[in-house]
């Protein structure tokens, strides 16, 4: 078992520097260093074989991620014709493929794409083959610290580029197998209130789940229920398990294959998987499956730590950029949260000793306990957050879908075309949930925001089981103490009253947030960009705000587009009281125009642009502020162009002067005058842009003017979230992109600048 142990540690510590690579070497470095870890397997010394395989499990996790990356280098930039297998499609203009070929020549392995917004002109289903010109784009993510890595995770989920579709032609009609049942299935429960979570159970399409219903399951703590993962598959390797025990009674005994159970279970694990659509999580649940399988056969009992560090290995062997996925270091905590609670807080004899009725209810509470608190650091790092009434939730929705809603979703499967009979059973499915969402509706909301400063503190539940288990309370009493509070510091630390300040610039996309940042409160410039079901408040803002512990108390609305003000009602619902000051001269709306002047936090506001009269609408009636502590000056400008600059400095030459100046209107070219960067003359400039904007912003010609005239240029799209740090006359700029890097997936995917 040591040598198990040892392979499997050994394979593991070989893919992990994928976490952390700057680059990923070419092709002739990683041959060599497969090449040199074949000579290591060569020496007879005991730690050879380790270094051995863990070099070669090291090529291997390159290897994968060098090919994931050719794509990205050689496919972009112009328009190319590929031939791709639809794999899943709501039907409308959001399609995941996988390229089969391109112009012409196999691509292998297929590689995975996603396209938004393109209407295909036939009906669409998984399993057609489509031909297709496409304009393939580098994957990129809006990058803000505490936000969510989308780069990272389709780079995990093998889709590295995504796709606008130019033009298209069906090859194949027929879809899928899959996608035929999921038709066949869709009809049946078309009239049942909880149609989208039963498809969502059943196949893994969360598309028809209401955003009412998801709320619900996040604030009862049991959205993980709701997704076919590694408790579904194993449910559907139990209830395989017992088909097979019934075949075997129907039989006689010289017929009977005694290990027939065993491949049941899996080979219903299996069919589960596929109806899932081969999503990751049921994936590596089915290869959990399939290991348990084979350690049966062999007779062989390995421990739980084993088992869990088996299952690890095998699951990055068969894909290292696993490693790269947070649902997976979800599911590995997981599991060792399980195992390490009932090997160090196991079930109490009085309870593993009642009668059934005691001892399952008790048993499920001790289970969830174990989990609630040792999934905190997690849960605090991934969602930000906890859910305080998922113990009592999860009590019930946790047996209700195992043991009743899941089975009988599989039966359904089965029987969904026989007369009344699939009928009656999705409507059995469909009160199931009713009963669940009515219970869920009932309880108190349970969501709660944690910020940053609870992420040591979520330790302490894995700190108390060890020191309750090894007595150190009674030996160590001081230690434990001392070790409680020095995990308790962050929450209780009072905040410095100092003369720092931060301007933050935030990665929302196209638009434009710039949060003011002093003694823990916020004074907002613009509140982003809205879309139909959403809003960068929504997104980004909020969460920002929420996950730093700052509480927003003022606004500026520069102008009255939509990619300025689309999170203002989002941030009025949150924050009720917000003085939001503005040249629109909306309802309760305080003004801002040229002259006006306030302070907050000790710095000085002053309103350079635009005058009260006439009333200015569009880009160049942006309300243009001069923020300065009395060193540091930062000219926020909005979306004034040309006309209103030049109009601007007239008189007021010497007071636009800036350190550091917000680029007008995102870089466009009808804005940034000459005058206007001479005469602020600043230092540095920074804009908000999204990568692939439909006007090409920012423009290479305005870019090369403030470079020109000294200023250093950053922007969101290149650079993420922008941070400003001052202290006293001190300044200084850093990139969210360049401190998480160097990180081999945070790099500016594609080789060109242009952001069309």
């Amino acid at each position: 078992m040591r040598n198990l142990i040892g392979l499997c540690c050994s394979a593991i510590i070989g893919t992990l520097p994928l976490l952390w690579l700057p680059v990923i070497p070419g092709l002739r470095a990683i041959a060599i260093l497969f090449m040199a870890a074949l000579g290591v397997a060569l020496i007879r010394h005991p730690l050879a074989r380790y270094l051995a395989l863990s070099m070669l499990c090291c090529s291997w996790a390159l290897f994968s991620a060098r090919e994931i990356l050719i794509p990205v280098e050689g496919w972009t930039g112009k328009p190319v014709v590929v031939e791709a297998v639809i794999n899943r499609s709501d039907g409308k203009q959001d399609h995941e493929m996988q390229i089969v070929s391109m112009a012409g020549r196999i691509v292998f392995p297929a590689l995975g794409i996603r396209s938004q917004s393109s209407y295909l002109p036939d009906s669409v289903c998984a399993g057609q083959r489509w031909r297709m010109k496409v304009y393939l784009r580098p994957v990129h993510g809006q990058l803000n610290e505490g936000g969510f890595d989308s780069q990272r995770y389709a780079l995990a989920q093998h889709q590295p580029l995504s796709a606008r579709i130019i033009s298209a032609q069906r090859i194949t009609q027929r879809c899928s197998l899959r996608a035929q049942w999921l038709s066949v299935v869709e009809t049946a429960t078309q009239a049942l209130p909880y149609q989208g979570v039963i498809l969502a159970l059943a196949f893994g399409e969360r598309y028809g789940v209401s955003d009412e219903q998801k709320n619900m399951l996040r604030q009862s703590g049991t959205a993980h229920l709701m997704a076919i993962s590694g408790m579904h598959i194993s449910l559907a390797a139990m209830i395989g398990w017992l088909m097979g025990r019934l075949l075997q009674l129907a039989f006689p005994a010289h017929r009977i294959y005694f290990r027939m159970p065993l491949f049941a279970s899996v080979l219903a694990a299996g069919i589960y998987t596929w109806l899932a659509g081969g999503n990751p999580p049921a994936v590596r649940a089915l290869i959990g499956v399939v290991i348990w399988l084979f350690l049966r056969l062999q007779g062989r009992n390995w421990s739980g730590w084993e088992v869990w560090l088996c299952c690890i290995t095998c699951i990055l062997i068969y894909d290292p950029l696993t490693v790269l996925s947070d649902s997976f270091w979800l599911s590995v905590l997981a599991v060792a949260a399980l195992i390490f609670w009932y090997q160090w807080m196991p079930l109490p004899r009085y309870i593993a000793t009642a009668k059934w009725f005691y001892r399952y209810p008790l048993a499920l509470i001790h289970l969830q306990i174990g989990i609630m608190i040792l999934l905190l650091p997690l849960q605090v790092l991934i969602f930000h957050g906890i859910s305080v009434s998922a113990l009592l939730a999860n009590l019930l929705a946790v047996p209700l879908i195992s043991f009743v809603v899941v089975p009988l979703i599989l039966v359904a499967l089965v029987f969904t075309s026989t007369p009344w009979l699939g009928e009656y059973i999705w409507w059995s499915v469909d009160r199931s949930l009713t009963l669940l969402f009515t219970a869920l509706s009932l309880l108190p909301d349970g969501w709660l925001e944690v910020d940053k400063r609870f992420q040591a503190l979520s330790l302490s539940g894995w700190l108390a089981v060890i020191i309750h288990r090894l007595s150190l309370w009674r030996s160590s009493c001081l230690s434990v103490i001392v070790l409680m509070l020095s995990l308790s510091t962050p929450v209780i630390r009072a905040e410095k009253k100092d003369n720092s300040w931060q301007v933050n610039m935030l990665d929302i996309g196209h638009g434009l947030a710039i949060a003011i940042v002093r003694h823990g409160k916020v004074f907002l410039y613009d509140a982003g960009n809205a879309w139909p079901g959403g809003d960068a408040a929504q997104q980004v803002i909020i969460p920002w705000l929420r996950w730093h512990h700052l509480s927003l108390e003022q606004a500026i609305i520069s102008h009255e587009h939509l990619d300025h003000r689309g999170g203002l009602l989002s941030l009025q619902r949150e924050w009720p009281t917000l003085k939001i000051r503005s040249p629109l001269l909306w309802e309760g709306h305080h003004s801002c125009f040229q002259g006006d002047r306030w302070q907050w936090q000790g710095l000085e506001f002053t309103v350079k642009w635009p005058p009260a009269q006439p009333l200015m609408k569009g880009n160049n009636g942006s309300c243009v502020v001069m923020v300065s502590d009395g060193n540091v000056r930062i000219l926020l400008t909005g979306d004034v162009e040309a006309e209103a600059e030049l109009a601007m400095l007239k008189g007021r030459w010497g007071t636009l002067h800036a350190d550091i100046i917000q680029v007008p209107h995102h870089g466009s070219r009808t804005s940034s005058s000459a005058p206007l960067l001479r005469a602020v003359a600043g230092s540095a400039a920074f804009s908000s842009s999204s990568r692939y904007n439909a006007w090409h912003l920012p423009s290479a010609k305005v870019v090369q003017r403030y470079q020109l005239q000294g200023y250093k240029w950053y922007d969101t799209a290149q650079s993420g979230q922008l941070t400003i740090d001052i202290n006293s006359d001190k300044w200084q700029i850093n990139s969210f992109r360049a401190q998480i890097s160097p990180r081999w997936y945070h790099q500016w995917f594609g080789v060109s600048r242009d952001n069309g």
